[in-house]
């Protein structure tokens, strides 16, 4: 194999010293301050970003914890992208594929790292929230229906959008913590708390698309084995009154 370009082996060693200057040599033909310069501006640059995009988990984490973790996703993990915005993805898949679990996490780690990750992505992505549609509020069970380009349902063992230096679980809640966190008509990004039924009409909309209000709900209704299908999908029409007014939802 051709040995590499001169330029290339000084990108190699450059790059090297910026991920961890305690672990490479400082490149022979730049000055130490110089290279100081280079290794603060990449390193602090990043560390304020996944900051701002996951400030409850830097709130709770200590400083020096916290510093070490930036650090090691830093040096260690290879990015796929080359776009600044797309670094929190990037350190969400750190978090969940890459880092060794520390006795210190708290157990719901990952989980509040995907929700503050998906508060950002819902802020980037393509798409605008739906207005209320006159049809669904007249006849909400006959429409064939969609979700908002920009709203997705999540589930979480833990109360994620409750989590403070205040409050911090040690064990999981018994039922689920549903939340959809959307972007409204203003773009303005926010979250609801739903229930287990509203979660799993969200959920089908996402999945397939297409069918009738109704469709869903008496799918929802078997899956429940209610005694009485009729009574979710009649309680289903001021659901979906609802869910449009809040720009969740869409007529096709």
């Amino acid at each position: 194999m051709a040995k590499p370009a001169k330029f290339i082996e000084k990108q190699y060693e450059f790059a090297a010293y910026i991920r961890n200057p305690k672990k490479n040599p400082l490149p022979n033909d730049v000055a130490e301050e110089r290279m100081k310069v280079y290794r603060d501006l990449f390193f602090n640059n990043s560390e304020s970003f996944i900051s701002s995009n996951f400030p409850v988990l830097r709130r709770i984490t200590e400083d020096d914890r916290w510093f070490e973790l930036v650090q090691d996703f830093f040096e260690n993990h290879k990015n796929q992208t080359p776009y600044f915005p797309e670094i929190p993805e990037e350190f969400l898949s750190y978090l969940q594929n890459e880092r060794e679990t520390a006795p210190s996490d708290p157990p719901f780690m990952l989980e509040l790292a995907h929700y503050e990750w998906a508060e950002a992505a819902i802020s980037a992505l393509e798409g605008d929230a739906p207005k209320d549609s006159p049809a669904i509020q007249s006849d909400p069970l006959n429409q064939k229906i969609a979700l908002s380009p920009v709203a997705w349902a999540l589930s979480y063992h833990y109360p994620v959008h409750k989590i403070s230096p205040a409050f911090q679980p040690q064990e999981p809640t018994e039922t689920a913590t549903c939340l959809v966190v959307y972007r409204d008509l203003e773009d303005e990004v926010g979250f609801m708390e739903i229930n287990s039924v509203t979660y799993r009409l969200l959920q089908l909309l996402d999945e397939n698309e297409g069918q009738t209000a109704r469709d869903y709900l008496q799918q929802i209704a078997e899956e429940l084995k209610h005694p009485n299908p009729e009574a979710v999908i009649e309680g289903g029409a001021a659901l979906l009154k609802n869910l449009s007014s809040r720009n969740l939802i869409c007529c096709l």
